[in-house]
């Protein structure tokens, strides 16, 4: 059984790296290919921007948010690909000297990561140049990838897999649909999902890889770092809304009365955790990799955890 596992697994990392080799794209030339973003248009959908409940908005509110929030959305991930990136190169050690064709696939994985960063870089300073000065993204990334890393390998391969499949989904469901969107912003959107689906395939087998090393109780330490991990991805998120709104305000404020502002400050907030942590949560792969690794009682604790953050 341990031969054909490490078969099985051999096989998808080299399909990992076959996948990657085809859809292998470039900044400058398939990407940003000379444009600028339309910013008559909305960045994110609806569907992820969740204004659709703040109906007092007008068109040019909920297309500024809309801006605000996908400046954010780059923003949050070219943070968390700093701490994903370091996680991959440390767990690409355990093939170091072994299956050369994972370590591959790893150190592939690597490279998009830091690709992507520049990305994500090259975007804030686009935006940037373009929109009233005020807005701050207030986390820091090397502080967050350090706290991050401090917790358990199982811990950030589990948040990071919930990052990597709610990338995709967001992208199928929301952004690839969405005709009224800047098309830069829909391409940028579209070649970071052409990597990251390979990429919640390794976490996947790397999760589940980390999860066979460890005894109940090491597992069972590990699970409340994966509940202390989501606590502090919020704890960012509500910083950041209430950034982001501020600023908004700042530029469109001078319209609302008090029970509106706060409206818009819980829609924000409430946005920003379905993004970032309930529709990675919600789905059923990640349930499904996650209920099989842990007990009633920790499923119950994780619930419990994330009911707030639910409602």
């Amino acid at each position: 059984m341990h031969v054909n596992q490490h078969i099985i697994s051999t096989e998808r990392y080299a399909r990992c790296i076959e996948i990657s080799r085809r859809v292998r794209w470039d900044i400058d030339r398939d990407v940003i290919r000379g444009r600028e973003f339309d910013f008559s248009r909305k960045f994110l959908p609806d569907g992820i921007s969740r204004l659709d409940a703040l109906d007092f908005l007008d068109a040019d509110d909920k297309r500024l948010i809309s801006q605000i929030q996908g400046r954010t959305y780059a923003n949050m991930f070219g943070l968390v690909e700093r701490f994903i990136n370091a996680k991959v190169l440390e767990v690409s050690r355990d093939h170091w000297l072994g299956d050369q064709t994972a370590l591959q696939a790893l150190v592939r994985f690597s490279d998009e990561e830091l690709k992507h960063q520049e990305l994500f870089r090259g975007i804030e300073k686009m935006i940037g140049d373009h929109m009233p000065a005020g807005y701050t993204f207030l986390p820091g990334p090397d502080a967050v990838a350090a706290a991050v890393l401090g917790k358990s390998t199982w811990a950030v391969l589990g948040l990071t897999l919930n990052i990597e499949l709610f990338t995709q989904a967001h992208y199928k469901e929301s952004i690839e649909p969405d005709e009224n969107l800047s098309a830069l912003f829909k391409d940028v959107f579209l070649y970071h999902w052409k990597e990251e689906s390979q990429h919640a395939i390794m976490d996947e087998m790397e999760w589940l890889r980390e999860n066979r090393k460890l005894d109940a109780a090491a597992r069972d330490r590990a699970v409340d770092e994966l509940i202390e991990l989501v606590g502090a991805v919020d704890g960012l998120l509500q910083q950041q809304a209430v950034a982001d709104v501020n600023y908004f305000l700042s530029i469109h404020g001078g319209r609302f009365d008090e029970r509106q502002v706060e409206r818009i400050r819980m829609g924000v907030l409430a946005a920003y955790r379905w993004q970032y942590i309930v529709s990675g949560v919600q789905l059923p792969r990640f349930q499904e990799i996650l209920g099989s690794m842990i007990t009633p009682a920790q499923a119950s604790r994780i619930e419990t955890a994330l009911a707030p953050i639910l409602n």
